[in-house]
């Protein structure tokens, strides 16, 4: 079993369902918290996605697209939980 088949036929199917039971967290997450994290992990699941994709597909670039969706997401949840910080110290 060479990497692309361990990679398409055991990874990918385990991130599908890992992203349906988040996405059914995000939906069912009790506080906003809760959902900000589900949102996160989404977004992580998926650049593990696109991770995977590059090395199957043997393209590279999508790599770069991964690294700044990476960023993105982590200038998101500080930008979060900066605002959480202010609306505890409002209340």
């Amino acid at each position: 079993m060479s990497i692309e088949d361990y990679l398409t036929y055991i990874i990918l199917p385990l991130l599908s369902t890992s992203t349906l039971l988040v996405f059914i967290r995000f939906l069912m997450g009790p506080t906003l918290p809760d959902r900000v994290v589900a949102l996160d992990l989404l977004i992580t699941i998926g650049i593990s996605i696109i991770a995977v994709y590059s090395i199957v597909t043997k393209r590279p670039s999508f790599l770069d697209i991964a690294m700044i969706f990476a960023l993105i997401a982590f200038l998101s949840t500080v930008a979060f939980s900066y605002y959480l910080e202010k609306r505890k110290r409002n209340e």
